[in-house]
């Protein structure tokens, strides 16, 4: 089974800046989006950026302005630019695809990264 796997993860001083990466192990055909999560220590799971099939972009607006999600659909693969860091924006972040298919019971198949933690401290 294909899976993503996420490097790119650090510690980085406030306003610093870091590039996540994830890529498949393999071919996805059908893609929908391909999203970044994020989730600190007992919160909830926020979603951070998406990019469609199409190319749109949308963001938080926590990090809007200051991350830029990117994707090689060619590759498989798909990248978070993140600036201007701040110690709120730790958190370890998850790289999502969504396969969209009528094969599949619900139309859509989720694939999850193993998640790469950031962390934005002095």
């Amino acid at each position: 089974q294909v899976q993503l796997v996420e490097s790119g993860g650090g510690l980085v001083q406030p306003g610093g800046s870091l590039r996540l990466s994830c890529a498949a192990s393999g071919s996805i055909f059908g893609i929908g989006s391909m999203n970044w999560y994020r989730q600190a220590p007992g919160k909830q799971r926020d979603l951070v950026a998406t990019i469609t099939s199409g190319g749109s972009t949308n963001y938080a607006d926590s990090v809007k302005g200051r991350f830029t999600i990117s994707s090689d659909n060619a590759k498989n693969a798909m990248y978070l630019q993140m600036n201007s860091l701040k110690p709120e924006d730790t958190a370890v972040y998850y790289c999502n695809i969504v396969q969209r298919s009528p094969a599949y019971f619900n139309g859509e198949k989720n694939y999850w990264g193993q998640g790469t933690q950031v962390t934005v401290s002095s």
